[in-house]
């Protein structure tokens, strides 16, 4: 079983279209695929393809967290520092609820990963 749904080098998802990262978030999505999950995705991939140029490393989108059964949105790789994102696409303040999950996922990282 995958970790995730898509990962690749920073390199080359900023040389990837769109349509071929949601195709392959898509094919690995064992879940039905909803309007606003696919929405959400576009708007993540806009995002990091403002902010990651000239950033080298790994992305991955959809990072599997089997001992809670959650999935980052985001994890990045840069310069031996990993990013954990949660992206709350349509939200306009920032809860406390989303600051304590991706504390969680972080620490779930830390002690039971690689």
């Amino acid at each position: 079983m995958k970790r995730f749904f898509y990962s690749e080098s920073i390199k080359n998802f900023l040389k990837s279209s769109i349509d071929i990262i949601i195709g392959q978030l898509s094919l690995n999505n064992e879940f039905s695929l909803e309007k606003t999950q696919r929405e959400s995705w576009v708007q993540q991939i806009e995002i990091l393809k403002s902010i990651l140029v000239n950033k080298h490393g790994k992305v991955f989108f959809e990072f599997s967290i089997p001992r809670m059964g959650q999935r980052i949105d985001v994890v990045l790789l840069i310069n031996n520092v990993v990013f954990v994102l949660e992206f709350k696409v349509g939200e306009k303040e920032y809860l406390s609820s989303a600051i304590d999950q991706v504390w969680d996922y972080a620490l779930d990282l830390k002690n039971f990963h690689e």
